[in-house]
């Protein structure tokens, strides 16, 4: 009884370990990431010039989306079986 009472405690003891470390600063890479995101959340460096595409260009678009429709997933990308274990 008493070694499972010691597991309990210790276990539980646990949480209160990872408390104790101490916060590290963040990384430079981190720091330089999160500049960008807030910058473009903010909208900060927005171009003052609204850019608009023409129906022409906005058609050609459409076109090419739709076009990409056309062509069929190559066999090397289709998976003969999935989830199966016989081997």
């Amino acid at each position: 009884m008493k070694p499972a009472w010691l597991l309990l405690i210790t276990i539980g003891a646990l949480p209160l370990a990872a408390l104790a470390v101490e916060p590290q600063p963040p990384a430079k890479t981190q720091t330089l990431t999160e500049s960008w995101l807030q910058m473009q959340a903010s909208n900060r460096q927005s171009s003052k010039i609204q850019q608009t595409a023409t129906p022409k260009e906005r058609e050609q678009s459409m076109q090419r989306w739709l076009d990409s429709y056309k062509y069929a997933i190559p066999d090397f990308y289709r998976w003969e079986s999935v989830g199966s274990s016989d081997k």
